[in-house]
């Protein structure tokens, strides 16, 4: 894993590039829609939370999105999607773009992110199942697929299902 990431907030320069990196990193184009589509849904997208990772020389690597979802009506963020070119998989990029994101939106003020993703992956960020904080989807997912940060305080955490954009089609 290299420690020479550096990361920031996407700029309109980079949409080509973090489309590229969606569709390399996804076998089907399906993601890089989806971040299209949130882009232009100012109800879903937040300026400042979608961020990408860059190498040494400046190639951006990886990509993390976070976007409004709501759960019980209570403002929220999906973590979706996450993506790094196949070469620079497994060296931290996609990690590095992760926990860039998820400082931008504790220092933003929002006080919840979930994810839907790998449970051997997403813990190291302290994403916990969902289910612990009597949040579901409206969908059946596995339990430990599910998950939940509290960025702020854990009591002002909602319960009940969540509520996606529309452009994820759940």
């Amino acid at each position: 894993m290299t420690s020479s990431w550096s990361t920031r907030p996407e700029t309109t320069d980079d949409i080509p590039t973090i489309r590229a990196i969606n569709v390399a990193a996804f076998p089907t184009p399906q993601e890089a829609d989806l971040v299209d589509t949130l882009r232009r849904d100012s109800s879903a997208w937040i300026p400042g939370l979608s961020w990408v990772a860059t190498g040494p020389d400046g190639t951006l690597a990886g990509h993390a999105l976070l976007s409004r979802c709501r759960v019980d009506g209570q403002p929220a963020l999906a973590l979706a999607p996450c993506a790094v070119l196949p070469r620079f998989q497994r060296q931290g990029a996609g990690s590095a773009a992760i926990r860039a994101g998820l400082e931008a939106a504790r220092a933003n003020g929002e006080n919840l992110v979930l994810v839907l993703g790998h449970a051997d992956f997403y813990p190291r960020f302290g994403f916990t199942p969902a289910s612990r904080w009597g949040i579901r989807p409206g969908f059946e997912v596995p339990d430990e697929a599910m998950m939940a940060l509290a960025l702020g305080s854990p009591t002002d955490v909602p319960s009940g299902v969540i509520s996606y954009p529309a452009a994820f089609g759940v």
